[in-house]
């Protein structure tokens, strides 16, 4: 079963991703956990995405389908993937369609999360994700119980350098 999940930034595609993931035992891969992934190494192509998205702006198709297809053609990930935020548009969707043809997979669903701006503008700010463990909590939904007590520690729970108002404006209108 290879699943996608897709709507505008912040609606919670991460968050429904892993609690799909978690429930039917598959594997959430999220681009944006990929490129932080590569920041948090310090590669060549990290820091040309930590530019990007310092600016708010998308990182090209390019480099999300180049870490990308390095999953899809993962043994341990065959027909067991949740695609966060992936295909972002039709190119990546035809490279999408590609690699998985190549590797005899395809999708099995497609979901759409609708949500309002006012919501999106609330799971931004408010968003703090555990490094250990890449749960996501929310300063405005979670109680101050649920983040003073998580399970791997409040040390370890942290802000996103792009949830921010400008950033959420320009990936709003750039998603409409």
């Amino acid at each position: 079963v290879n699943v996608i999940i897709f709507g505008p930034p912040g609606a919670g595609k991460g968050t429904q991703a892993q609690n799909i993931a978690k429930k039917f035992n598959l594997y959430q891969i999220s681009t944006g956990d990929l490129l932080r992934s590569e920041i948090k190494k310090k590669t060549e192509i990290g820091k040309e995405i930590e530019s990007i998205i310092s600016e708010g702006d998308f990182v090209t198709d390019d480099i999300v389908n180049k870490l990308l297809n390095k999953v899809i053609t993962d043994s341990v990930y065959k027909n067991r993937i949740i695609f966060d935020g992936y295909p972002r548009n039709i190119p990546q969707a035809g490279n999408l369609e590609t690699i998985l043809k190549k590797n005899n997979q395809s999708i099995s669903a497609v979901l759409f999360l609708k949500v309002s701006r006012d919501i999106i503008e609330k799971r931004i700010i408010g968003r703090i994700t555990c490094e250990k463990c890449n749960k996501i909590l929310n300063e405005f939904f979670n109680t101050k119980e649920e983040i003073e007590n998580h399970e791997c520690g409040k040390n370890h729970l942290k802000k996103r350098k792009d949830d921010n108002y400008k950033t959420i404006t320009k990936r709003f209108d750039a998603y409409i």
